[in-house]
């Protein structure tokens, strides 16, 4: 029944650690459990200094109050504040029951009156504790993981707008968001899409570096901001400099950056303004054959240089066009077999396959996307790393 190592123990079996200075209640505690059988590893020490390294390897520990090196509910509290799932059972003497009581209210499973229980009883309280404080653990859990679901539902929602387009006004719109890999964290990739009153159509797809709460939050924060300053009638350059002095204020570490692509398309859908913030992959011209939009006054990054301007650069739009906007998740990916990532050349060539084999994707451009996608992750070999927001904006005629 007696281990000496201190690791847990072989499948069913329960590693208890006795914190138990009294040679006589030791050899007692001891004596009980070897009486019933009991399918238990114990391992003994004096002093709650030697008790605090091995509490995270044990299943259940027996405490008693009264040790050379502490009193009272103090060696219990150290051993609460622990990131231990071990439950702790307090062992008290026949004059300290109501000291008990005060231990189970702290945060002990369990107390034991020495003297005052014969071996089936102490295996019994055992497995309570044991099981009890992994009911707890499992609960705490589930519940840890409800209140990351939810935050990751009230980000999310951030990050996936309600674009302001509305349907039958010659212009199409589809557009897909994952967060990266099986981590199912959130990211710092956003996205908008709005048409002003005039008939202009606004776009951005953008990326605050590095992933979590954190950079979703500030991803958030900056397509409010967006939408805000574009409802606002501001210019798009200025919209630009906008964010870029909001990023500065509002990111929670010096030195984090975003890259942003925002096109404006005019009314007449015959040409778009592209506006590069460091953004490193390329906006799409998908038709008859792919073709990467010039990137010629691309500027830095939002969030880089103090004095930072962005300019933009007119292109003419043929009749039928359709723009694909993404961020760097969509081929961040490798290629199986070779050590080069997907890349935007590669990802021309893909789309060129896709469409000669869906000669019907102008009208299901949502095929289109969820096909690529499929595609982009087939040659990555599962799940992308990165995280990815895809936007194709078209003219319906």
């Amino acid at each position: 029944m007696t281990g000496s190592n201190g690791t847990r123990a072989a499948d069913g079996r329960i590693t208890v650690l006795l914190v138990e200075d009294d040679e006589g209640d030791a050899v007692l505690v001891e004596a009980l459990l070897e009486e019933v059988g009991a399918d238990v590893d114990l391992r003994r020490v004096r002093t709650l200094r030697e008790a605090v390294p091995l509490v995270p390897r044990a299943d259940c520990v027996l405490l008693d109050l009264g040790l050379p090196d502490t009193t009272g509910l103090d060696g219990l509290n150290r051993l609460l504040a622990l990131s231990s799932p071990a439950a702790i059972i307090v062992l008290t003497g026949l004059d300290d029951e109501r000291q008990g009581e005060r231990s189970v209210a702290a945060g002990a499973e369990d107390f034991l009156v020495k003297g005052q229980v014969d071996g089936s009883a102490l295996l019994r309280g055992i497995r309570y504790a044991v099981g009890r404080k992994h009911a707890e653990e499992t609960h705490r859990q589930l519940r840890d993981e409800q209140l990351l679901a939810s935050e990751k539902t009230r980000l999310e929602r951030g990050l996936l707008p309600s674009p302001i387009l509305e349907r039958g006004q010659g212009l199409g719109l589809e557009f897909r968001y994952q967060p990266g890999g099986s981590r199912m964290l959130l990211g710092g990739d956003f996205f908008d899409v709005v048409r002003t009153p005039d008939g202009t159509l606004q776009a951005i797809v953008g990326d605050v570096c590095g992933h979590g709460p954190d950079e979703a939050a500030l991803g958030v924060f900056l397509r409010i901001a967006w939408r805000a300053l574009v409802l606002a009638d501001q210019e798009p350059s200025r919209v630009l400099r906008t964010l870029h002095e909001i990023l500065e204020h509002e990111r929670h570490q010096p030195g984090l950056f975003t890259t942003a692509c925002m096109v404006t398309v005019s009314p007449d859908r015959r040409w778009a303004r592209i506006y590069l913030a460091g953004h490193p992959e390329p906006m799409l011209l998908v038709g008859d054959r792919v073709v990467e939009l010039p990137r010629d006054r691309a500027g830095l990054p939002l969030g880089v240089l103090p004095d930072s301007t962005w300019s933009g650069l007119d292109v003419p739009l043929p009749p039928g066009w359709s723009l694909l906007l993404y961020t760097d998740g969509l081929v961040e990916g490798r290629v199986t077999g070779d050590t080069e990532r997907l890349g935007s050349e590669r990802l021309i060539e893909l789309i060129g396959r896709v469409t000669r084999t869906r000669p019907d994707w102008r009208s299901h451009p949502e095929g289109l996307l969820d096909e690529l996608i499929s595609r982009v992750k087939e040659l990555n070999g599962g799940e992308l790393d990165d995280d990815m927001a895809v936007l194709l904006i078209s003219d319906e005629g």
